[in-house]
């Protein structure tokens, strides 16, 4: 009988090799998004000190998002974290997809995060 790998396994594998080349820096952290069956979750983390900056998802109160599994709320979501970094006086990140296909959800909390001033 042929077991097949579970697809989050398979994710995390990809999100551990994609890792091993990608570190965020103090001037330049990582925006590291995970996605859910209920919402999608953001963070800017600088790897060197080992602090998440600022954070975003769709659990926050102040976003008012009713269903928090669709492209619009990832949207929403990528705004929110471009303001907070602005806020924290961060410009240009390094985009980590968690091992996710850059589509979808992830894609669009990525482009939201780019109009609102984020490079990467």
């Amino acid at each position: 009988m042929i077991k097949k790998e579970s697809r989050n396994s398979m994710r995390v594998a990809r999100h551990e090799r994609i890792r091993q080349t990608m570190m965020g820096t103090s001037a330049v952290p990582r925006l590291c998004v995970f996605r859910s069956n209920t919402g999608i979750y953001a963070q800017i983390i600088d790897d060197e000190t080992r602090t998440t900056l600022c954070s975003a998802s769709t659990l926050d109160k102040d976003l008012k998002i009713k269903n928090g599994s669709n492209v619009e709320a990832a949207k929403v979501v990528g705004k929110s974290i471009a303001e907070k970094a602005k806020a924290a006086k961060i410009t240009k990140v390094v985009f980590d997809r968690g091992g996710y296909l850059y589509h979808g959800r992830v894609a669009a909390l990525a482009e939201a995060a780019r109009e609102n001033g984020l490079e990467f």
